[in-house]
């Protein structure tokens, strides 16, 4: 019987794991984003997001990217959103979940040990004579161990541990991926919700200027100088720029929700009251290259645990077709006292061993495994799918900042324009020289491009959130492998 379980341990230790056993594949990337070299620098104007940007490619990203926009508001608001978020919790514990997971898988590498003792009072027939015993009443006291264990000869148990692995490694990328969500949309809200104060005030000072103008008018429509119908224009402009008003302070208060809503608890940290003139404009940006990508983008790296555990699952299901190998050994005591556990000669065992072959269930094996297989197929397509969308995404961030800056020199240049024309307009029409309708399309040019320009410099600042965002954010570069400490939870 040693000589067996000698054969069969040695047979359990120089068993492989079945299936294939996973390398990444091989993807032919092109090491540049865009079929031009990057321009040295993008265009630059005056006033705020108005400075030019230069591209640094393979410098990295920070880990904590957004403090390169130099306020001081926004880094205390994203820290406490880190702290606080329950998105970030949440992702925190699925991690925590699955590392407990590989350690419960791991657990089938040993052998199941469980014990029991069943004390008995039994009575027998008369008609039945029992040896050793004088009498029909007795007691019996069964102590025993049970010993299972089933060698891991084609490595199923293997495999299923390296797709665990996966799983827990997937949850981490998750967790990466929670991170720079929360902090790429938070900023952006913060940038958005600077740009609507900016849009906010530009409507404001539309409407003092419109206002300004009405008084002159009616002055002059009470000296006779002006008409009733030279004075009503006026008025419609006026009322329509105050109809701009409350939607802006929607969107204003609806954003300061979303604000809140990301940080998770908003009453310890007010929103601060952003301008754009707060955010300075990174004007050097880090570019990783698209291979460094491949490691970097936290949705790339989930794709590729995907695909490692489905690689896994292939060696699982081979190996369900495969014989099975069970050793069992219950050794045990059985007496009618107590005192005669420490006898020699009341002992018990028993030694097993259960080799289990399927025969035939219907192909319902077989077609698993051909389900692993496509299954495996499915994942890597995923995976390439994913690489070729970060890439894109990266590119279009890239050309959306030299647009931007080109939109953000258009758009300052045109408010500069509009601001003179409408002065000249002003002192024309108060001399007599110009008309009221002329005098009305430059206000409503240069409420125009108020806005515009209110518009393009957010858009410059949210473009450059989203480059950080489409490279990965830089959550390679945290000191800890968590972005937020553990908190005491119940189990």
């Amino acid at each position: 019987m040693s000589r067996l379980a000698g054969g069969f341990a040695v047979i359990a230790l120089a068993g492989c794991a079945v299936g294939p056993d996973y390398h990444r594949p091989a993807l032919p990337v092109d090491n540049r984003y865009t079929p031009a070299p990057l321009p040295p620098r993008t265009a630059e104007t005056g006033g705020a997001a108005g400075a030019a940007q230069s591209f640094r490619p393979g410098q990295d990203i920070p880990a904590q990217w957004w403090a390169l926009f130099h306020c001081p508001a926004l880094n205390t608001l994203v820290s406490h959103a880190i702290d606080h978020s329950p998105s970030l919790e949440s992702a925190h514990q699925a991690l925590l979940a699955a590392q407990e997971g590989v350690a419960a898988q791991k657990g089938a590498l040993w052998p199941n040990v469980s014990g029991f003792f069943n004390p008995t009072r039994n009575k027998i027939s008369q008609g039945m004579s029992v040896q050793g015993f004088n009498s029909y009443l007795y007691n019996l006291h069964t102590l025993q161990l049970n010993i299972s264990y089933m060698p891991d000869v084609w490595g199923s148990i293997r495999r299923q541990i390296e797709a665990s692995d996966a799983q827990r490694a997937l949850a981490r990328y998750q967790l990466d991926a929670a991170y720079l969500s929360l902090t790429s949309n938070l900023v952006n809200a913060a940038i958005q919700y600077a740009a609507i104060q900016g849009q906010i005030e530009a409507t404001e000072g539309v409407i003092a200027s419109a206002r300004a103008i009405l008084d002159i008018n009616e002055k002059q429509k009470r000296f006779g100088d002006m008409g009733e119908r030279d004075v009503t224009p006026q008025r419609v402009l006026l009322a329509q720029a105050e109809q701009t008003l409350p939607p802006l302070r929607q969107q204003l208060a609806a954003q300061h929700d979303l604000i809140d809503a990301l940080t998770g608890d908003g009453s310890d940290v007010p929103t601060p009251d952003f301008r754009l003139a707060d955010f300075h404009l990174p004007t050097e940006l880090p570019v990783s290259l698209p291979l460094q990508l491949i490691d970097q983008r936290p949705d790339i790296r989930a794709a590729e645990e995907t695909l490692h555990a489905a690689s896994a699952q292939i060696g699982v299901a081979i190996a369900n077709r495969l014989p099975d190998l069970d050793l069992v050994a219950t050794p045990g005591l059985a007496a009618n006292r107590f005192s005669q556990f420490a006898t020699p000669g009341y002992g018990t065992w028993t030694l097993a061993a259960m080799i289990t072959q399927p025969l035939f269930d219907g192909f319902t094996l077989l077609h698993r495994e051909r389900a692993a297989r496509n299954t495996y197929k499915m994942a890597i397509e995923d995976y390439r799918n994913t690489i070729v969308l970060a890439l894109q995404n990266v590119s279009d961030a890239l050309h959306a900042i030299g647009n931007d800056a080109d939109t953000l020199v258009a758009a300052a240049k045109a408010e500069d324009e509009a601001r003179k024309n409408l002065d000249f307009a002003r002192i024309g029409n108060h001399y007599g020289d110009e008309s009221t309708l002329l005098l009305l399309m430059a206000q409503q040019a240069e409420m125009q491009t108020r806005l515009t320009l209110a518009q393009a410099q957010s858009g410059r600042l949210s473009d450059t959130v989203g480059l950080f965002q489409a490279l990965g954010g830089g959550w390679w570069n945290r000191k800890t492998a968590d972005p937020r400490p553990v908190r005491d939870h119940v189990p």
